[in-house]
């Protein structure tokens, strides 16, 4: 099973990675808000998620690690 981190307090919302996620397993936070102010991105269920990562690959601050 994969392994996702992400750097909420880095994170800008941007919302890339949410588009380019085979799972649809990311989500922009409707509830929490980083120091930033912006919505961070987080993962609604690790189970499901494979560690392909192009989340990561995909994100321009460089907030999401995966490791399997």
């Amino acid at each position: 099973m994969a392994k996702l981190t992400i750097r909420e307090d880095m994170c800008k919302g941007c919302g890339l990675c949410v588009s380019v996620c085979p799972r649809k397993i990311l989500a922009l936070s409707k509830t929490r808000f980083n120091a930033k102010g912006y919505n961070a991105v987080e993962c609604t269920d690790m189970e499901k998620c494979i560690g392909c990562a192009m989340c990561a690959t995909m994100c321009p601050d460089v907030v999401i690690k995966v490791e399997k």
